[in-house]
């Protein structure tokens, strides 16, 4: 890829620690999305599709879409980014230069031509939202069927009643049989929640690492066993002290899941605890494919930022979330699939 990201190695080695704990180790790719301009044939974030011309775009059918009056145009949504960002960059440029001008004014009469038209029918299909496109040359870990050769991952810009998140939809393909390529798919008319729902076009510096689950999904025996200070301190482990009266946080936060965007691993908890997800059609126990996450790290995760990210982002971004996504409650949406065939129903759900 055109970047990389490297995450520092952790505290510790855990697995020394508790040699129990070695068994369960389980490889995972971090993506580390960056705002960039991603092509057709880039793995991304937010970015174009390798979508076939003669193909339909997929739509959500769904008609419990979460009733919101926090909805704005996708393509507003952007141009107001870029908008701040150059703000900050730049406090006395002007408010909106000849080019962004030009776009809110395109942007304007779409809207005005469909206010217009009067709003949709509720039972109205919605065009998905492009999240992510994952080439297997990228992200090995993948598991494709057949030939296929990349991933793709949409959801509706809507959230969904009861759980209030949005529905996905995954496509597999071989980029080799993509003839002409779909050159402007359609957007919705609104996203929810002021566009938090519009990722930011990212290209991806994948990086594998290997985790360990967290305490969500280990035995109640090795739960204990982890929360026992002692036993990191007859091991000599050089913990921080800091966790004495809380060794499971720093378990959790320092040496088990990574945070943010990442394929494989283990899934991420907190929302509730561990909860198994089995295939709807062979009853097979899902595995974690795709986390979708709000943050790349946050206040608890601090030693899982990139080197190159450490001194900070660019003047008007938010290096902890560079896809300008909000999943929930700042949380994590983990896809899961089957680990019997990758054509069976995927799920998903937020943590």
């Amino acid at each position: 890829m055109a970047f990389v990201r490297s995450t520092p190695p952790r505290p510790l080695d855990v697995a020394t620690v508790f040699p129990e704990l070695a068994p369960l180790a389980r490889t995972a790719i971090r993506l580390h999305p960056r705002p960039g301009s991603p092509s057709v044939r880039d793995s991304s974030v937010g970015g174009p599709l390798l979508w076939p011309a003669d193909e339909p775009w997929p739509h959500c059918e769904s008609t419990g879409h979460w009733d919101s009056s926090f909805r704005q145009y996708p393509p507003a949504v952007r141009l107001e980014r870029r908008r701040l960002a150059r703000l900050h960059r730049d406090p006395g440029g002007p408010a909106y230069t000849p080019e962004e001008s030009a776009i809110k004014e395109r942007n304007d009469t779409v809207l005005r031509a469909r206010l217009d038209a009067g709003p949709p029918p509720a039972e109205s299909p919605v065009p998905m939202l492009p999240v992510a496109q994952l080439y297997v040359r990228d992200v090995p870990l993948l598991r494709p069927p057949g030939q296929a050769d990349v991933l793709q991952v949409l959801w509706c810009p809507y959230d969904h009643e009861p759980e209030a998140k949005p529905s996905t939809a995954l496509f597999w393909r071989r980029a080799a049989e993509v003839g002409e390529v779909l050159a402007v798919p359609p957007e919705p008319y609104e996203a929810d929640w002021g566009g938090c729902y519009v990722p930011e076009p990212c290209l991806l510096a994948p990086e594998q690492i290997t985790e360990y689950p967290s305490t969500f999904d280990l035995s109640p025996e090795l739960r204990q066993q982890v929360e026992d200070w002692s036993r990191w301190q007859a091991a000599g482990a050089g913990a921080d002290s800091w966790y004495a009266d809380d060794p499971k946080e720093f378990y959790d936060a320092e040496l088990a899941d990574a945070p943010g965007w990442k394929v494989g691993g283990w899934p991420p908890w907190g929302r509730t605890d561990s909860t198994p997800r089995f295939c709807t059609v062979c009853e097979a126990r899902m595995v974690p494919q795709l986390a979708i996450a709000t943050f790349e790290w946050d206040g608890e995760s601090g030693s899982w930022i990139p080197y190159e990210d450490q001194a900070g982002g660019d003047a008007g971004q938010s290096p902890e979330q560079p896809t300008a996504i909000q999943v929930g409650s700042a949380d994590t949406m983990q896809l899961y699939v089957c680990p019997e065939s990758p054509e069976h129903p995927h799920t998903d759900l937020i943590q």
